[in-house]
């Protein structure tokens, strides 16, 4: 493995904990509503609030998906964990601890793979523990004042704790993108970072090559993959000004400030200890028989990895165009769709790599998003493999499908006059023509000048209106001034 890429000269060393909020209909531990959106403290309830009196029940749906989790990584999912009490005071935990997971946690291990600028990468898991989300604190339109929400108080969530294993923040990116397609395929996440659904802390310290980690500072709350570079790529380099002017690093939980982007303070980082975490006595140990395993094994989508190997082996699609076509399972879907319809896998993958991916990635959406259903795209590329039309006129087509100008491929050859000229009695007349008017480039082309070969298509073409099959044209050419 080549040696991990030094900023000013020190090693970055970078491990992430991240929040994924479980697709379950109710909390935690109560029967209380998870929607989003509602008016805020209508969705706690007694239990939500430790009422006196009241009983957490744990919900048996998150367990499954912390299982699905836990078979998806590898990890060994523990058939009994413990549930504890971790104390702390803040006004949006209501009840002065948040039942989480400490010692015995339900995943234990495991590991994720990605590609990093084309190249794979694993990153080795810790541990995914089941805990329930404390509430929100509000800032804006109280006039000084702080409100609190207890909506979210409850909510279930997976916690998913990788080794100190990334080098650098564009290391960090992808692997948090890899996991939140991950959680997002196997259905446990929406994965809806705008709303809180998937949100990253990240543990940053900086050493120099060979030497021991460093103190690190905890970024919470990062719910943007660019802020997540941003904040770790700003931390980094405030790390280093402070040990090159001779300071030192306080341990610490830092926030992000997406406006000057810039991290700050807000709290020294409290260690395990400080929590007084101790198994809470109102559950009882979570026990999960081999037989709920297997159930929950029985019920897995195939997996991304998988996938791609099927795509390698099945459609001869080379390793990187498999992994980008399982970067989500509605792209997934989507390749699939499209290559049935037309039989094209190498092509369908190109496109959506392409033109696809670059205009989804400008308006910051998803596959989901694109007005070029899978069915069009094939038509499209049925009509590029029949050599109705060349490359350049394919564009010009994709353009009036993604606009909403037509819906039917052909119709818009139709319209626009985009059909390919294949027609070999028309392109030899028009060669005898291109060749009568540039002697000079014919000359040069019997002398040994390429350059000039390729002057006489582009004349051709021109003379085509762009509508001349390239291929063919050059085919034909070659053979006219060899005679």
């Amino acid at each position: 493995m080549a040696s991990p890429p030094l900023v000013r000269g020190y090693e970055v060393v970078i491990g992430l904990e991240t929040h994924a909020q479980l697709s379950t209909l109710s909390k935690a531990f109560s029967g209380a509503s998870t929607a989003f959106g509602a008016a805020p403290n209508t969705q706690a309830c007694a239990v939500d609030l430790a009422l006196p009196g009241t009983l957490p029940v744990l919900n048996r749906a998150a367990v499954e998906r912390a299982i699905r989790f836990g078979l998806a990584i590898g990890a060994k999912v523990a058939t009994q964990s413990i549930f504890a009490r971790k104390n702390y005071f803040y006004p949006d935990l209501p009840k002065g601890y948040q039942i989480s997971q400490y010692e015995t946690p339900v995943v234990q291990g495991g590991r994720l793979e990605y590609l990093l600028d084309g190249r794979p990468r694993t990153v080795q898991l810790t541990r995914a523990h089941l805990e329930e989300d404390a509430g929100k604190s509000l800032h804006e339109d109280y006039h000084g004042s702080t409100g609190i929400d207890l909506n979210r108080a409850g909510t279930p969530l997976l916690e998913i704790v990788t080794e100190p294993d990334m080098r650098s923040a564009a290391e960090a990116v992808e692997y948090a993108k890899a996991l939140h397609g991950l959680v997002v395929w196997l259905g446990i996440c929406d994965g809806n970072m705008q709303e809180g659904s998937f949100r990253c802390d990240a543990n940053v310290s900086v050493r120099k090559p060979g030497a021991p980690f460093g103190t690190r500072r905890e970024i919470k709350n990062l719910n943007s993959f660019r802020f997540m570079q941003q904040a770790i790529d700003f931390e980094v380099n405030w790390q280093i000004d402070r040990l090159e002017d001779g300071l030192p690093i306080e341990q610490a939980t830092v926030l992000f400030n997406p406006d000057t982007g810039e991290t700050r303070a807000m709290r020294s980082k409290e260690d395990a200890h400080d929590y007084r975490y101790f198994p809470d006595p109102d559950l009882p140990p979570l026990v999960i028989a081999p037989e709920w395993i297997e159930r929950v094994r029985a019920g897995m989508p195939e997996l991304p990895g998988a996938m791609a190997e099927r795509f390698q082996r099945a459609d001869g699609l080379p390793g990187y165009d498999a992994a980008m076509m399982t970067q989500s399972l509605n792209f997934a879907r989507y390749y699939e769709a499209a290559r049935d319809a037309c039989a094209q896998p190498k092509l369908v993958a190109n496109w959506l790599m392409g033109e696809v991916s670059k205009r989804l990635n400008a308006l910051g959406k998803d596959i989901g998003a694109s007005p070029v259903s899978p069915a069009m795209l094939a038509a499209l590329i049925g009509r590029i493999a029949d050599g109705t039309l060349s490359n350049n006129a394919a564009r010009q087509v994709f353009d009036a499908l993604w606009s909403g100008e037509s819906s039917v491929v052909d119709a818009v050859i139709a319209i626009k006059g985009l059909k390919q000229m294949n027609d070999s009695a028309a392109l030899e007349a028009i060669i005898e023509r291109v060749l009568a008017a540039n002697p000079k480039s014919v000359e040069e082309f019997r002398a040994g000048k390429d350059k000039a070969f390729n002057a006489l298509v582009g004349q051709v073409m021109k003379a085509s209106q762009g509508k001349a099959n390239p291929a063919q044209v050059n085919e034909l050419l070659k053979t006219r001034l060899v005679r």
